[in-house]
């Protein structure tokens, strides 16, 4: 198969980006809980509905990027598919 003949460096060189994604999940996580506050605060002093929104919205992407934590964490674990408890390579 083509795929077995590599004659690069890439396996011995690539690096995962999940280091970055992580960073970048938290990030996003406190801002947009942060967000989330301080637009629904807002939404109950003013009453307006946009704020309504703004935290909704706001809440939404907190949400994204808690479940972002969690695949990540599962990538970093070794995690493995759960077809019918063997890899789907594996013959």
């Amino acid at each position: 198969m083509w795929l077995r003949d590599r004659t690069g460096t890439e396996p011995t060189t690539a690096r995962s980006p999940l280091r970055a994604r992580r960073a970048l999940s938290m990030v996003a996580l406190v801002l947009a809980v942060a967000a989330a506050v301080f637009f629904a605060i807002r939404a109950m002093s003013t009453g307006e509905e946009v704020w309504r929104w703004e935290a909704g919205i706001a809440a939404v992407v907190a949400v994204i990027a808690a479940v972002d934590l969690l695949v990540i964490r599962h990538h970093r674990s070794g995690g493995r598919p759960r077809s019918g408890g063997q890899d789907r390579y594996e013959q």
